[in-house]
């Protein structure tokens, strides 16, 4: 059997219809340097943090084995790195970061979701903060499940 590569509209379509599940953080609370106040720029202020990462059926159903999906402990200790040694502004900037660089550039994610929230930034507002989500591009999505397939052992016959 030889692999066909399928075209571009076919793979999009093919990785959108794909049931994903979904590992999340919920209510990471953390302290970090952001904003671009001058009393938001030398102490700390406090962020709670939530992501959802997208994967394809994880064979950790099947394997019940800790590499075979995305590990939220990682997750969380990679969150808490980048708000350690990070220099952005931004809130919107540093949702794209998670989303786009962390969890689905190192950790493979196919969709994310991330929201980033200042709680109590005003006395009259309970939070503000930033939502976003985002998608692999398809030529990373159709790596991933190449990928998954040799994983999984269902290799091309030659």
């Amino acid at each position: 059997m030889i692999a066909v590569p399928l075209p571009r509209a076919a793979a999009q379509a093919d990785a959108a219809a794909t049931p994903l599940d979904l590992i999340f953080i919920e209510g990471l609370r953390a302290q970090t340097v952001i904003g671009i106040f001058d009393d938001e720029l030398h102490a700390p202020q406090p962020l709670v943090i939530d992501v959802q990462a997208g994967v394809p059926r994880a064979r950790a159903c099947d394997t019940d084995r800790i590499g075979d999906t995305i590990d939220y402990g990682r997750v969380r200790e990679r969150l808490l790195r980048l708000l350690a040694e990070h220099r952005l502004q931004l809130l919107e900037a540093l949702a794209e970061t998670i989303a786009s660089d962390i969890l689905i550039g190192e950790f493979g994610a196919r969709w994310a979701r991330v929201k980033v929230v200042k709680p109590r930034k005003f006395d009259d507002v309970e939070a503000v903060g930033v939502q976003i989500e985002r998608s692999a591009p398809a030529s990373a999505t159709q790596s991933a499940t190449i990928l998954q397939l040799l994983g999984s052992g269902l290799c091309p016959e030659r």
